[in-house]
């Protein structure tokens, strides 16, 4: 049975893991609901390799609650895997195998690899991939090698789709293929977790963002949330100086440029908070622009701003549930 739109897929609260003086996780929280494409984004060594691995219930948490499709992500394991698909970030096949037999193993692992739906599914995305399944694995490339690993989990049917850094050495033509196959994931109510270094991917795809650093959340919400933190550019041209943009709340970066030419139009440029935009459109509507162009931050931005952010104070760990 399907989970309803309205229950969690992965409900984290509080992750510990140490290793040692080391703290990979440091209360982190996450929460996936069912039919959602779920952004996970963070630096190298932000702690996102570390969550995943619990999901899969690789390792064993020194601390908090994780629950992955209702169950335990290690007491549950064989239940819970098979009704998840994971793509690593980076691929390692077995080298005499063929690429259309790695896609066999790899799904033989779930058990689904001979049913109809698999087996037609498998054929549509090695078309839609270009991959040649004739061919040793050994001399694959790394994006071929990566192909494997798309195509033998996004053939199955599954609840929760785990991908970690899952374009890695694709080129161009094939990321826009990967996208568009992760929206027909979408359409069909499956969840996606999707970590991601390429910010363009994460916002074209998903429609929620976690951002950690230190093994923390630091940010959770929609992009449209994000942005309510975070600052628009404008970019303004009129005839004269625009009075009173200084003295508005949230205006920072306020720069005045008079052209040096005979029209003598002044170029204003500032960065405006959410509260203060209303404000600063009607100061400049005042002033009947010539040009204006108003730019909400890209998710590139507003990962920027969450890591000027400095930390806030250490939680204590509670027992592992």
């Amino acid at each position: 049975m399907r989970q309803s739109l309205s229950e969690s897929v992965i409900r984290a609260r509080g992750l510990h893991k140490h290793y040692g003086p080391v703290r990979a996780l440091d209360g982190l929280d996450l929460t996936v609901s069912a039919g959602e494409v779920h952004g996970f984004l963070g630096p190298n060594g932000a702690g996102k390799s570390t969550v995943i691995r619990a999901i899969l219930g690789q390792l064993a948490l020194t601390a908090g609650e994780l629950t992955v499709l209702g169950g335990h992500p290690r007491a549950d394991a064989p239940t819970i895997h098979r009704r998840l698909a994971y793509v690593a970030g980076d691929t390692a096949l077995w080298p005499h195998l063929t690429g259309g037999e790695c896609i066999d193993v790899i799904a033989g692992f779930r058990g689904d690899v001979h049913t109809p739906a698999f087996q037609r599914r498998r054929g549509e995305l090695i078309d839609r991939f270009e991959l040649d399944p004739t061919r040793r694995a050994r001399t694959y490339s790394k994006g071929n090698r990566q192909k494997v690993a798309l195509i033998a989990a996004l053939s199955a049917d599954v609840d929760l789709y785990l991908l970690d850094e899952p374009t890695s050495g694709l080129d161009p033509l094939m990321e826009a293929v990967f996208q568009e196959t992760v929206g027909q994931l979408r359409e069909r109510g499956r969840t996606v977790l999707l970590s991601s270094h390429i910010l363009d991917e994460v916002e074209a795809l998903c429609d929620r963002v976690t951002i950690i650093r230190g093994g923390r959340t630091v940010s959770t919400g929609t992009l449209d949330d994000l942005r309510a933190h975070t600052q628009t550019v404008i970019t303004v041209t009129t005839d004269r100086s625009i009075a009173g943009l200084a003295a508005i709340a949230g205006v920072t970066d306020l720069t005045e440029r008079i052209a040096d030419d005979a029209d003598g139009a002044v170029h204003t440029r500032l960065r405006c908070a959410a509260t203060a935009l209303a404000d600063v459109i009607a100061a400049i509507g005042a002033h009947r622009p010539r040009a204006l162009t108003v730019r909400p931050p890209s998710l590139d931005e507003m990962f920027l701003e969450q890591y000027r952010t400095q930390p806030t104070s250490q939680p204590q760990p509670e027992p592992v549930r």
